[in-house]
């Protein structure tokens, strides 16, 4: 039976986890992020390394901001969850995040919320139980239609989401998609959450001020973005971000730059390999 295309998992989301595939296959240990897992929900035809947007040296730097940031989240949540200080995970606009399959001793001492388009969370639940992981009661599966004014936060109660306490909420590779207002409304609604919940979110810098070897690749994105009605809408400088988010109600607010992330997993790395300056960075903002 032929999938509709609303009922698998968006190109941006299948690119990111090959890219995160990529990683472990062409890049030299030791690897930010060993994840095979979303090439296996995909089972992509032979070759696929191959393609285009696969290409091992055009893909490079983004690929290495990829698993930078997801690498990063995993240890704030794995930090924060050690302390005792949270047990609740959001993931926004979870995609074929692989967290849970990934790291089941911690996944397990949480209670995890993947937000995300009905159509393709159900393709994705489908695929992890036809390849054996199955759906932990601890992994909460959270649609929510975006586009017909659906609320993730009403999706959160209705899983099982305990408003009183705090969480670790996330969103990467989001906000460039979403108006200003939309974001400015994405941030008020997190500050609202819990005292001692703590948001992660990236943002995408303008173009023109990112290094020359990896600007023509983020121009090609936003040139696809566009063409295929999906185009970046929103650029933030840093000291903007860190504002909207103060302004929102957000106790502390910090910028993590490409520099930051380099220096903490990509040290002494004898390919070079690291990601991008001012290119997508990210955002922690605590309550």
């Amino acid at each position: 039976m032929t999938e509709r295309f609303d009922e698998v998992p968006d190109s941006t989301a299948a690119r990111v986890a090959l890219w995160r595939a990529l990683h472990a296959r062409a890049d030299a240990p030791p690897h930010v992020l060993e994840d095979e897992i979303g090439l296996q929900l995909l089972a992509p035809d032979a070759g696929w390394e191959q393609r285009g947007d696969m290409d091992p040296a055009f893909t490079r730097p983004f690929r290495a901001s990829i698993v930078a940031r997801a690498r990063y989240i995993e240890d704030l949540v794995a930090e924060q969850a050690g302390q005792g200080r949270v047990d609740q995970y959001v993931i926004l606009g979870a995609g074929l995040d692989s967290f849970v399959q990934r790291r089941p001793e911690l996944a397990s001492r949480l209670r995890v919320f993947e937000v995300d388009q009905p159509g393709p969370q159900a393709w994705k639940r489908r695929r992890l139980i036809e390849l054996g992981w199955g759906v932990p009661d601890w992994l909460r599966f959270v649609p929510v239609d975006f586009e017909a004014g659906g609320s993730w936060r009403e999706g959160l109660q209705a899983a099982g989401f305990d408003a009183g306490k705090p969480a670790v909420v996330v969103s990467t590779g989001v906000s460039m998609y979403l108006t200003r207002e939309a974001n400015r409304q994405t941030l008020r609604q997190v500050a609202a959450l819990a005292h001692g919940s703590t948001f992660v979110m990236t943002f995408l810098l303008p173009l023109d001020m990112a290094d020359d070897d990896v600007r023509p690749g983020l121009e090609m994105a936003e040139r696809g973005a566009r063409a295929s009605g999906t185009p970046f809408v929103s650029f933030f400088r840093p000291p903007e971000i860190l504002g909207l988010a103060r302004e929102a109600g957000f106790a502390e607010a910090r910028h993590v730059s490409a520099a930051d992330l380099a220096r903490r997993y990509f040290k002494d790395r004898a390919d070079g390999l690291r990601p991008p300056n001012n290119a997508e960075e990210l955002l922690v903002a605590s309550i």
